[in-house]
């Protein structure tokens, strides 16, 4: 783990960041990033934040001690990303992130995927730690109280993250991107994935040295989905997350530059909505 020394900074983005977004030259709907403003003052005490997502080798650990049956195992099915976007496929799990005949076991230095927020709640306390509150992971992301659109800083570099663009290589607008992606993920050869915990360090570390805050993997908090201003004008499917979710941050390997900036929020089902792209990591008081 990290130690972070906490302290007081502006929650969420600017307004100038979401006039920034866009999409080949073409602005982004702000109502997509609504819950991200307005920025607002938060103090934080001293804490310690893991500095990689959890992995699958430390997950074995913890089911192998505990007997923990994740959600994902007890349904019998997981998601997966397809060229038709996210399907229920049977028998997918953390121990079989691409379906029956995959294994986790060549990945266990990689983030471990398909954990609900259920399990990752249940690894935490195994480990005598908690998840993280997104304020707590926005701050240790961004390195402390000065605003930085990514981990590192505020000049995007492709081989800073793995991200969809990483794997996109020169390819250059958000178009040509999109398209490739489109494309990849109708192949039946292997797609994109996570890649080993560290693998981008430290070139795409932030200030405190967490890496992997930027893509990989999406991390599960703690936080209960709820807008900075309720009166905010939001994406519908946003402002219906917000009460019954828990917030998620960082984007994932799927993801492009826009959706793994620090202040990026999404938000997810705590109830078994576990996926190929979600993982988390662990916090404790100092």
């Amino acid at each position: 783990m990290v130690r972070v020394p906490g302290g007081e900074f502006l929650q969420g983005s600017p307004p100038w960041l979401l006039d920034w977004l866009d999409d080949n030259d073409q602005p982004l709907p702000r109502i997509w990033f609504g819950d991200e403003t307005p920025q607002f003052v938060q103090t934080l005490a001293p804490y310690r934040i893991d500095r990689h997502p959890v992995t699958v080798a430390e997950f074995a650990r913890f089911t192998e001690s505990t007997g923990h049956v994740t959600d994902a195992e007890a349904r019998g099915y997981g998601l997966v990303y397809t060229e038709r976007g996210w399907q229920e496929i049977d028998g997918v799990c953390w121990r079989a992130p691409g379906g029956p005949g995959t294994s986790s076991a060549e990945m266990r230095d990689h983030p471990v995927v398909h954990v609900s927020w259920e399990d990752c709640v249940a690894f935490a306390a195994w480990a005598g730690k908690r998840l993280p509150t997104e304020a707590e992971w926005e701050f240790a992301a961004r390195g402390g109280p000065g605003f930085r659109i990514w981990p590192w800083g505020d000049k995007w570099d492709t081989g800073n993250a793995n991200t969809a663009e990483f794997h996109a290589g020169a390819l250059n607008t958000l178009a040509a991107w999109k398209a490739w992606w489109r494309t990849t993920c109708a192949q039946d050869g292997p797609v994109p994935r996570t890649s080993p915990v560290g693998a981008f360090s430290p070139r795409g570390d932030s200030e405190y040295g967490c890496a992997d805050m930027a893509g990989n993997v999406y991390e599960w908090t703690s936080t209960l989905s709820h807008l900075y201003d309720a009166s905010t004008e939001c994406d519908p499917t946003l402002r219906a997350a917000m009460g019954r979710y828990r917030v998620i941050r960082g984007g994932s390997w799927m993801n492009f530059r826009y959706q793994t900036r620090c202040s990026e929020r999404m938000h997810g089902d705590p109830t078994g909505w576990s996926s190929f792209a979600h993982g988390f990591r662990c916090a404790r008081d100092d």
